[in-house]
């Protein structure tokens, strides 16, 4: 599995219902038990009380999220030596039916993070097989995509390619509550910045404080959670020309900022050993 669509399609779900019993102490056949297959990242919260019922991160994984009922005893149960036909029987209980929110996020090592159109899809289609779709326009990327990659050493590590960000994105503009709750689940920010960009009110140190924003506003700790700074484009001009000014400004507060370029592969296998080293630490 590797969405919810078969739930999108059939949102209602009824398991079997048990059969009555019948004569000659014949006991009724139990009801098969309904399977719901959902893909790993799955969560599944109680819509009432938005408590999470299960967190699936594992394959194999299962819950019961709904007990069947018990069935009922008839006369044949409480006959005794003495009663050998009593006119006594309990009833069966209905099942329990309950109303569920099911959403996925990603499992990734690593989530690349950026405005739209700040080379998130071509690096990952550079550094691994994934095919995304690539194009000159904003939210070129609706959907994740994710892309296996080869570090050094024989390790691999599993990159999410995750749709652009707009300021106001924790409130839900633009593609915000996709790219928030997938990126919630990776170990490793890489934050691209696309030095090319000459839109007015646009820098790359506003860009990063922004996404910076949008993060905190989602969740405080996502907002801390580890990251790489990664200029693109720089077989640009335009962005050779500004690199040396933003990396002294990025380097102020903190942050090595890594020139690469997915054109032409300069800068890749740096990177990809900065992964590395990060991910074992982590």
């Amino acid at each position: 599995m590797r969405t919810l669509l078969d739930l999108h399609y059939h949102p209602l779900n009824f398991a079997e219902r048990g059969a009555h019993g019948k004569g000659k102490d014949m006991h009724g056949k139990r009801g098969k038990d309904l399977v719901i297959r959902v893909p790993v990242g799955t969560i599944c919260k109680d819509a009432d009380t938005d408590e999470i019922l299960w967190d699936c991160q594992h394959e194999g994984e299962c819950v019961v999220v709904a007990h069947g009922g018990r069935g009922g005893k008839g006369n044949a149960h409480f006959a005794t030596a003495t009663n050998r036909a009593p006119r006594q029987a309990t009833p069966g209980t209905p099942g329990e039916e309950r109303w569920l929110l099911v959403e996925l996020k990603l499992l990734a090592d690593v989530g690349l993070v950026g405005f739209p159109n700040a080379g998130k899809s071509t690096l990952l289609s550079c550094l691994s097989a994934a095919k995304p779709k690539i194009a000159d326009y904003p939210f070129t990327t609706l959907t994740p995509h994710l892309g296996m990659v080869q570090l050094a050493d024989y390790d691999t590590c599993v990159i999410a390619d995750i749709p652009g960000l707009i300021p106001g994105a924790h409130e839900g503009k633009g593609l915000g509550l996709d790219f928030l709750k997938h990126v919630e689940r990776t170990r490793l920010l890489v934050h691209l910045l696309d030095l090319s960009t000459q839109e007015e009110g646009r820098a790359p140190w506003t860009d990063f404080v922004a996404l910076h924003h949008e993060l905190a506003c989602f969740s405080s700790a996502l907002a801390q959670r580890p990251q790489i700074v990664v200029a693109t484009k720089m077989d640009l001009p335009s962005a050779l020309h500004r690199f040396p000014e933003a990396q002294q400004l990025f380097s102020t507060h903190g942050y090595d900022i890594l020139p690469i370029s997915a054109a032409t592969g300069a800068g890749l296998q740096t990177l990809l050993t900065r992964l590395a080293t990060y991910l074992k630490q982590l």
